[in-house]
């Protein structure tokens, strides 16, 4: 193998169910792995992991449904303490499925139930995302860079289902140490052509990389190393304006509303009938 290979490194860590010293608990497990950072690595987060760590984790008995929760809850035969947080935590509610998904906008991302995650979690709480995750990333950016004498990267990663695809995979919910677009535009390709819109994921590449080493089921492994990836690191302030299309203007978005086509709507919900077929309501 190349010295210069792409490497993804999984570090497993201790499983967490409440507010902890995240910074320690990377150190220790990063140590524990016999691993060292390097000067131009990614240090990849699961975004439940900072989460968690930073006490966002609900009992679902102490949420009270709104008027407006339950009747999401009733259109969309979701749970109504589960709408209510969906409504306190989304930036934008567009509508939902009867699997009982709501489909929202937050922190730059469209994803189901504004990223409420019921995994990996005692039953009856839900960990909520990070508050403020570019601030997070940096954070943590600082905290490893300062104990540790490394110039490094950070991403939190989550899981997203891309339109029309079967399977989650990685997204980059916050980025720090270094920009998560690379611009292509102006560029020329293998024929001289010039690019005229391509801009590169690059943050979310490395989140895919990652969650193939840190899973999503019963691994602990909630971080992964990321090495040899190439991106330039700088000290730059980072947010999701640098990643994020403004959900106006997503071309899923647009089309599914202003430019849906006349024969383009489903005639039915199919998530209902799915419902049917897997027997969770009377036919």
């Amino acid at each position: 193998m190349s010295k210069n290979a792409l490497t993804v490194i999984p570090i497993q860590a201790p499983v967490r169910q409440s507010a902890f010293d995240l910074s320690r608990t990377l150190l220790a497990a990063i140590a524990a792995a016999n691993e060292q950072l390097q000067d131009g690595d990614v240090v990849a987060l699961s975004s439940k992991y900072v989460a968690i760590s930073e006490g966002r984790v609900v009992d679902m008995a102490s949420v009270i449904p709104s008027s407006r929760a339950e009747a999401l809850a009733d259109r969309y035969n979701i749970e109504p303490r589960i709408a209510e947080l969906v409504i306190n935590e989304a930036d934008h509610i567009f509508g939902g499925i009867q699997l009982g998904f709501l489909l929202t906008a937050t922190h730059g991302v469209i994803a189901p139930n504004a990223g409420l995650d019921r995994s990996n979690i005692p039953s009856g709480k839900v960990v909520l995302l990070p508050a403020y995750p570019y601030r997070s990333a940096a954070e943590i950016r600082t905290a490893l860079q300062t104990a540790l004498n490394v110039n490094i990267g950070v991403v939190l990663t989550d899981s997203w289902l891309a339109p029309g695809r079967l399977g989650t995979m990685g997204i980059a919910l916050a980025t720090a140490g270094f920009r998560p677009v690379l611009d292509e535009r102006g560029k020329s390709d293998l024929f001289g052509n010039p690019m005229r819109v391509t801009q590169r994921g690059i943050a979310d590449s490395i989140s895919v990389c990652a969650q193939m080493v840190m899973g999503e089921r019963d691994e602990a492994t909630p971080i992964a190393i990321v090495r040899n990836s190439g991106v330039q690191l700088e000290d730059v302030d980072v947010s999701v304006e640098d990643v994020a299309i403004p959900w106006p203007m997503c071309i899923y978005v647009e089309s599914l509303t202003l430019g849906l086509l006349p024969d383009g709507a489903p005639d039915r919900p199919y998530s209902l009938e799915l419902l049917k077929q897997n027997g969770h309501v009377a036919g």
